[in-house]
């Protein structure tokens, strides 16, 4: 074992110490946009103002200059004019350019030319969304270091970028900072940015891109808490002259608060919380969030037929809700003090029953045992048997409650209380 450990070749010495000489495939690239940044500027200053000459530049200019790399130096310049400094200054040691964004003329048409030369730009280099995306992100950072007509061109911009796909409605992610909705440059910003994304498109495309990135209940933290009101929000974007907004963003709350009331209702009805505290609760919401009592009678029906798991079997079904419903006739008679509120819930039970193949035997069973509650009164049933019926099962519902109806309008009032449930 000794002899073989001393038959081992001896190791040879490492080299130590710094290397001098390295060879060119070796070094990393340094990052220098200024070079970048000269040869944009001067392909921009001999294209001049024609937007159409500028997009033919980049185009061409992709193929020799790396946009993947200064892809922020890029959109820096064509939208202020040369690198921004962090906060959204220029450098004052910086050449720059006039053909760019900001130093446009503030107008629609002239910003919708800027955004076709962002459009050909991303459409040609794909790899540049992402770095396009980031830009617009920063720059809503930036807003308080640009003037009211710099910011009002960018918000332009964006509006149309917005509404032809070219940006995603997440980076509206960057208006909700701290300082810029304090200051109100958020809201001021969001007038002029709507304005153009709806005169593009409309409220209801508008809608769906805020959908798709759960913006769509989040826009009233444009304002500062202690003014993150309907009222508010309503006033500021109606004076501005985007009611559609206003009205979008009260729908959208009204939405909103009636699925919180539903989810509530349920979770009171599956406690047993005795009817005057869930009556009182109910006529709260409807105060602070302007719900109609024909929309929460609609949303107290549905409530109280999914709190039961139902019989399959048709024969059993009908009693089984008459028992069920019965119960909750007093509740559902504190929201039936107008004629409306009486036939909605008449279409309500009519959607149900049609929609619930076992219930369509059990609708005129239903409709007399309200009737007997005084849920429901004789003239919105006469009503939505004459004309205010849906065409769902209306041949099948009809039928079922002609001899109640004939009855309701022949009898005397001292024997109306002798008509027989389900008769």
């Amino acid at each position: 074992r000794v002899s073989f450990m001393n038959n081992q070749k001896p190791q040879k010495p490492t080299l130590s110490g710094q290397r001098f000489k390295t060879r060119k495939r070796d070094e990393k690239e340094r990052f220098d946009p200024t070079q970048f940044q000269d040869c944009i500027i001067q392909g921009l200053s001999e294209t001049g103002t024609d937007l159409e000459a500028v997009a033919k530049f980049l185009d061409a200019s992709g193929a020799k200059l790396d946009y993947r790399r200064y892809a922020e130096t890029l959109f820096d310049i064509l939208v202020a004019g040369g690198m921004l400094a962090p906060g959204g200054t220029l450098a004052d040691d910086m050449t720059r350019t006039n053909v760019c964004v900001f130093a446009a003329q503030e107008d629609l048409e002239t910003m919708q030319a800027f955004a076709q030369v962002f459009n050909k730009l991303i459409r040609r280099y794909k790899y540049l969304e992402k770095g396009f995306e980031d830009e617009v992100k920063k720059l809503l950072l930036f807003l308080k270091g640009f003037s009211e007509s710099e910011r009002n061109k960018l918000a332009m911009l964006t509006g149309i970028l917005l509404a032809n796909g070219t940006l995603n409605a997440s980076i509206l992610n960057s208006l909700y900072n701290e300082n810029l909705v304090k200051e109100g440059v958020s809201a001021a910003f969001a007038v002029k940015l709507f304005k153009s994304w709806i005169n593009e498109k409309d409220i209801n495309a508008v809608a769906v891109s805020l959908r798709k990135v759960n913006m769509d209940n989040r826009l009233m933290e444009l304002f500062p808490a202690n003014k993150q009101s309907v009222e508010h929000f309503s006033k500021y974007f109606t004076e501005a002259g985007l009611k559609e907004l206003s009205e979008y963003v009260r729908n959208q709350q009204s939405i909103g608060a009636r699925k919180e009331l539903q989810k509530e209702l349920q979770e009171q009805m599956s406690r047993g919380d005795p009817f005057k505290d869930i009556i009182l609760y109910v006529k709260e919401e409807m105060k602070k969030n302007n719900i109609s009592e024909q929309t929460v009678v609609a949303i107290i029906w549905s409530s109280v037929m999914s709190t039961v798991e139902w019989n399959k079997k048709e024969e059993l079904v009908a009693e089984q809700a008459i028992k069920h419903l019965k119960q909750y006739s007093p509740l559902l008679a504190a929201f039936t003090t107008q004629g409306q509120s009486e036939l909605t819930l008449l279409l309500k039970i009519q959607e149900y029953c049609y929609d619930n193949i076992h219930f369509m035997k059990a609708f005129q069973k239903i409709v007399v045992l309200f009737y007997k509650a005084e849920v429901l009164s004789e003239e919105p049933i006469l009503k939505w048997y004459k004309d205010a019926h849906l065409a769902k099962g209306k041949s099948v519902f009809l039928e079922q409650m002609k001899k109640f109806v004939e009855w309701l309008k022949n009898a005397e009032e001292g024997e109306q209380q002798g008509f027989v449930l389900g008769g």
